[in-house]
């Protein structure tokens, strides 16, 4: 038994989103999967934490404030040449994910992440949790329903509004009321 090399425990990730609950929620959702997680809310104070740290995994939002995270993605790439560095967006399209990874992501993920996604996207493939129980890790989470994640980004744009419900209707696109329909019936986590 002397003889093994125990893996590290903790594997430090760097969050570099504007978005102070959802990079909270991804945190916790990823501190419970043995990440050491820092968090950071500008780009420059991102590319400093990343420096100073040296983080095996980044998650970088591509717009963070009004700067470009993808922007930022070649001096990332150069601070941290062996780690996986991973775009998030809400605004997906194919010419942003061409554009992200040309300047040094590694991959590249649509907002709502579910949390199988993103752990599978941070080791660099799809594993399923049966291929990680039978190698000692942990199970992955399962995939959230999409009624779940759009109640989850409701929730989120809700705390940024601080609790108004017809500046989250507006920003959300919806009337105030299916809103209020919406945040009555919490759905279930799959």
């Amino acid at each position: 038994m002397s003889d093994l090399i125990a893996e590290p425990i903790n594997k430090k990730l760097l969050i570099i989103e504007d978005d102070e609950s959802f990079a909270a929620v991804l945190a916790r959702r990823l501190e419970r999967h043995d990440y050491q997680v820092d968090i950071t809310h500008t780009t420059q104070s991102g590319l400093e934490l990343a420096e100073k740290i040296s983080p095996e995994y980044v998650l970088l939002d591509m717009k963070v404030g009004d700067d470009n995270g993808i922007h930022i993605l070649p001096q990332l790439r150069q601070l941290l040449p062996n780690s996986r560095i991973i775009l998030l967006t809400g605004y997906a399209s194919i010419a942003t994910a061409v554009e992200s990874i040309k300047s040094g992501a590694d991959d590249y993920l649509s907002k709502p992440i579910d949390g199988a996604s993103l752990l599978a996207t941070l080791q660099g493939g799809v594993k399923t949790a049966d291929q990680g129980a039978s190698k000692g890790k942990h199970n992955i989470e399962p995939s959230m329903s999409p009624a779940r994640m759009e109640w989850e980004h409701i929730q989120q744009v809700l705390k940024v509004n601080q609790g108004n419900i017809s500046e989250t209707a507006r920003q959300l696109g919806m009337h105030r009321r299916t809103l209020q329909r919406k945040l009555a019936k919490k759905p279930q986590a799959n």
